[in-house]
């Protein structure tokens, strides 16, 4: 489950800020997460409650925003949203597509004190 690995990751950054920025306690933290990230968000949910137990995010309220996958047709010259990697251009039913956003996963936002 690398959900769990990337918890890990997502606490060590808040580690880092908190050391930087001086607070000791995260209420909330937004996550922005595509849709071709491969994340399974349930298991993101659980892994998180994990591994911040005994930590300053302990018992932090995690929001995922989620960010949908878009594309650029080399054939229309459009961007495009789609819902799976390999679908069709929408517009013109063609498959040359260059992904441009889904990919992503960040900390979007940290509510502290």
């Amino acid at each position: 489950m690398h959900e769990m690995s990337l918890c890990e990751g997502i606490l060590g950054i808040i580690e880092e800020h908190a050391q930087n920025q001086g607070f000791k306690k995260v209420n909330a933290l937004w996550l922005e997460i595509g849709a071709f990230a491969g994340v399974e968000i349930e298991a993101l949910r659980f892994s998180f409650e994990v591994i911040t137990k005994n930590t300053i995010a302990e018992q932090a309220r995690l929001h995922i925003i989620d960010i949908p996958g878009t594309a650029w047709c080399m054939q229309c010259s459009k961007t495009v949203a789609i819902k799976r990697r390999f679908d069709a251009c929408p517009h013109c039913g063609g498959y040359q597509l260059q992904i441009t956003g889904g990919e992503e996963m960040r900390v979007k936002e940290l509510e502290v004190e």
